[in-house]
């Protein structure tokens, strides 16, 4: 004879295996040590006004290059990152650093957007 399980024991069996589950992500794993390797280079257009909280989002990671065409409105940033190469036109920048950058965080008005995150290298 078969066991039969009616509708409420399968969602009472249900409902259980699911708080088990929950109880997975609290299971502790010791971070491990991240060498300077594992960081990106990253560079930076548009590094004033909402750039420059874009950026402090990735200020754990290698800054190798800001842009930004108001020297005013990118000064704080230029301030924090002195090693980073500095530029005025984002052309500039993906042309002389393209070799040496893993990302580009892009924070300039929408219409600008595509024009410099796409540029082919040929």
């Amino acid at each position: 004879m078969r066991p039969s399980l009616n509708r409420r024991e399968l969602l009472a069996g249900l409902g259980g295996a699911g708080l088990a589950s929950l109880g997975l992500d609290r299971i502790h794993v010791p971070a491990r040590a991240s060498s300077p390797n594992e960081k990106l280079n990253i560079a930076v257009i548009g590094c004033g006004g909402q750039g420059a909280e874009n950026l402090k989002q990735v200020s754990g990671q290698n800054i190798v290059a800001l842009c930004n065409v108001d020297d005013e409105r990118g000064a704080e940033a230029f301030g924090q990152f002195p090693r980073a190469k500095r530029f005025r036109d984002y052309r500039k920048l993906l042309d002389a650093m393209h070799g040496q950058i893993d990302a580009v965080v892009v924070s300039i008005p929408d219409h600008m957007h595509t024009r410099s995150a796409w540029r082919p290298w040929n």
